[in-house]
């Protein structure tokens, strides 16, 4: 695993159980910005163009998405099923990741100029 991304090193070092989730959340992030950036930062897989445009990370039950505030408020309804904070959505391992809604939320973030902290 020489020349492996840091995106990548990230989900291996993840329970084998849930990297095959994380590696379709990074497909669904580069189907919406596939020019984007990787790289690890607040210890998470983040994307970026210029300006940072999403980030994701592993946690015991679920698998959280960092759009920010903004795009939390603006897909209110699509997210409702979901476990959300003022910038992050909770989607749990054991439930279908909605990863058409994932590519969509990122999306709208590059479109609209936003990044988590907005």
């Amino acid at each position: 695993m020489n020349n492996i991304s840091p995106i990548d090193k990230y989900i291996y070092e993840q329970k084998e159980e849930y990297q095959h989730l994380l590696f379709k959340v990074k497909e669904a992030i580069k189907k919406a910005v596939p020019h984007s950036k990787e790289k690890i930062s607040w210890r998470m897989p983040t994307f970026y163009d210029e300006k940072t445009i999403i980030h994701f990370a592993a946690f015991r039950h679920h698998i959280g998405v960092f759009p920010g505030s903004s795009a939390i408020n603006h897909f209110e309804n699509e997210i409702r099923p979901y476990n959300a904070s003022k910038g992050g959505i909770q989607f749990p391992y054991h439930k279908e990741i909605p990863y058409d809604l994932i590519t969509a939320i990122t999306k709208w973030c590059y479109e609209n100029g936003m990044h988590p902290g907005k």
